[in-house]
């Protein structure tokens, strides 16, 4: 590409993981299906999962974007164009040429996904260095996710008062950490409590895996007998049938169990256990691949790096939300997490309308969930059109407005 506009339209790449949802239930599969992604063919019948690799949108080295109409994919063209991510930007993120500071994706979520967690930089770099076909890049990965539809999850330490609960109430639990580790933590001083708190999420995750599928199954008859079940219970049992005799099911006993709806956002930093159950999400991190899982998954699992890494805080999943912010008349909501590489903006525009946006000194990559409308700027002279699944990246330092003549939703991640 000899010349390059400062808004172009970029492919997404896709993915297909046996989390996802089905076919066109999925909401990653029905933007895959509006964007402009060469050979794309909606499967009624298969998983789509995450919109990185099914609506990947970014310079990763594992599956950058393509740009449309160019034979150069999103990093190459950056690369060539420096202009477009800006000199601040470039200054304060030195990375290789050409590459985005986040990554921007869609996830769809039908069964539950990996206990996981992400290194901090210091920590990538060494896992990078040392088992580079397992962490694919030196970068940490802070992410952000944003319920499109209700989303569940698993996020964090429970509060201390909780896991003493479960250990007194779930013998199953009490046995497989051993009443020795149990004793241990429900006696100890609150100075002590993170340092039991690691004993006992260590003891939990490298507990004998015959043992774990015994008290499991255990667990699981006991909970199908009882009528009325909690909510803790039926996930319990929604998570041993997805993966049956996974330790990752007790996870439910000391991490938070989130509920978003539409909307609604949490931030996960380095260190930070979690696990995605269903949903339709927003998603935007580092630039970054790195997980390292310990359960729920048949990928490989790296504990004893989970265990080392964890920031060991407890405490209610309220401590992880980001709460968006708005201006008077604005049809633009901002969530800010607190981290450098990534904002993301949600522009919802309804029964016709437009919104206008001053120049961003970094680059951004939009998407449309929603509706149809167009993106225009150069004084409005230039414009591209809008549907679901149109996918576009925006150069630094360019005043951009949308405009529908009906309903439009788009969602906007930038770094300055």
């Amino acid at each position: 590409m000899s010349t390059i506009e400062v808004v172009f339209r970029i492919a997404p790449t896709a993915q297909k993981y046996d989390w996802g949802k089905i076919g066109s239930d999925s909401r990653v599969a029905q933007l895959a299906a509006g964007a402009d992604m060469p050979g794309f063919v909606l499967d009624k019948l298969s998983p789509y999962a995450e919109a990185c690799s099914l609506l990947w949108m970014g310079t990763h080295v594992k599956s950058p974007s393509g740009v449309v109409g160019s034979d150069s994919n999103l990093q190459q063209t950056l690369a060539a164009n420096p202009h477009l991510i800006g000199s601040q930007v470039s200054s304060k993120f030195p990375t290789s040429k050409g590459n985005l500071p986040f990554l921007f994706k869609v996830l769809s979520i039908n069964k539950a996904l990996s206990i996981q967690t992400h290194p901090d930089k210091r920590t990538a770099e060494k896992l990078h260095a040392t088992q580079p076909s397992m962490y694919s890049d030196d970068n940490h990965k802070p992410e952000m996710a944003i319920a499109l539809t209700d989303f569940r999850g698993l996020c964090g330490f429970l509060p201390v008062s909780e896991i003493e609960s479960y250990l007194r109430s779930v013998p199953e639990f009490r046995a497989l950490v051993t009443d020795e580790v149990a004793d241990s933590f429900l006696s100890a001083e609150e100075s002590g409590k993170r340092e039991k708190l690691q004993t006992l999420f260590s003891a939990l995750m490298q507990a004998d895996a015959g043992a774990v599928k015994d008290k499991l199954a255990r667990l699981a008859e006991r909970y199908n007998t009882e009528s009325e079940k909690s909510e803790i219970e039926d996930l319990v049992l929604t998570l041993n049938n997805q993966h049956p005799g996974d330790v990752g099911v007790f996870c439910v006993f000391m991490l938070n169990y989130v509920k978003l709806t539409a909307g609604q956002a949490i931030f996960l930093g380095a260190g930070e256990p979690h696990a995605y159950v269903s949903g339709d999400i927003m998603e935007c991190m580092a630039n970054s691949d790195n997980v390292i899982r310990a359960g729920l998954t048949p990928k490989p699992k790296d504990i004893p790096n989970l265990l080392s890494s964890l920031t060991y805080k407890a405490g209610p999943w309220s401590d992880h939300t980001v709460k968006p912010s708005t201006s008077p008349g604005s049809h633009t909501i901002t969530y800010d997490p607190p981290v450098h590489e990534f904002t993301v903006l949600a522009i919802d525009l309804k029964h016709g309308g437009e919104e206008s946006h001053r120049p961003i000194h970094g680059p951004s990559i939009i998407i449309a969930t929603d509706g149809s409308g167009f993106i225009s700027w150069d004084n409005d002279a230039k414009s591209l059109e809008l549907k679901p699944g149109s996918v576009a990246f925006i150069g630094a330092g360019v005043p951009v407005s949308f405009q529908t003549a009906a309903n439009l939703t788009v969602y906007r991640a930038y770094v300055e």
